[in-house]
């Protein structure tokens, strides 16, 4: 393996420990956690390839230093969830981006999720189905088994039609992979959340709609959400034992 490769898998270690370091010190305790692993992962990656004895001390040093922190986080969100206080929140600002579903929800998606509730009553125009099909993308595509997803939002009065064929649709798609879809509607509903039957609870202040319109069809994060601009919203997480149906 050539130096530079090296050097290379070192950066992109040294700029996730970086990563997991900011979230700790912002108290996003699970998100730093996720990234405490994978940097750690990535420095045993270079440990393997270094033959300078040296080097090596230093490596395991940091390794060390950085497993035992992640190991007094995994015991704190433990504990958290088990007194049912676990609670932190994420403030997107208005214009950030790289908030694409993928990175919102990785710290929360593990093997045991199996089943999940969303609660939207704004699941209705072509753009916000769109975002509930993207949702529904980074569920298959995540390291989960998901085998279940339901759907509560309200009717589109003004074009059911398109609503109800776009959803059947997303269904069918969901019915191939072996995953389905249990859509209820409600015309009273407001709030938004979305539960994970592994005991994650998300809330989002504008739901799954907190994505700004690209500036055109052939501009940069029109199909790629990691780039595309975010209204401003909170998104708050807790985590209760018994993840409850909506």
């Amino acid at each position: 393996m050539t130096d530079n490769h090296v050097s290379g898998m070192e950066t992109s270690a040294i700029s996730v420990l970086k990563r997991a370091v900011e979230l700790d010190q912002s108290e996003r305790f699970q998100e730093s956690l996720v990234c405490y692993q994978e940097g750690i992962q990535l420095l045993m990656d270079v440990l393997k390839v270094v033959k300078d004895d040296t080097k090596r001390r230093c490596y395991r040093d940091k390794i060390k230093g950085y497993m035992d922190r992640a190991e007094q986080i995994k015991a704190h969100v433990n504990q958290m969830k088990e007194d049912g206080k676990y609670h932190e929140q994420v403030k997107i600002s208005e214009d950030a981006s790289g908030y694409s579903y993928e990175v919102l929800f990785k710290p929360y998606i593990s093997s045991l999720l199996t089943e999940v509730w969303v609660q939207d009553p704004y699941i209705r125009h072509t753009h916000q189905l769109y975002n509930f099909l993207r949702f529904c993308e980074m569920l298959i595509k995540a390291s989960c088994k998901v085998k279940k997803i339901h759907l509560l939002t309200s009717q589109d009065e003004a074009d059911g039609g398109q609503q109800s064929n776009a959803l059947a649709e997303v269904r069918e798609s969901l019915r191939a992979r072996g995953v389905t879809l249990d859509l209820q509607y409600s015309s009273t509903i407001h709030d938004r959340e979305i539960r994970f039957d592994n005991g994650w609870i998300i809330k989002i202040g504008r739901g799954l709609d907190y994505f700004k319109r690209p500036k055109g069809r052939f501009s940069l994060g029109y199909c790629d959400y990691d780039l595309r601009q975010c209204h401003e919203t909170n998104v708050d997480i807790f985590h209760t034992k018994h993840t409850k149906t909506l």
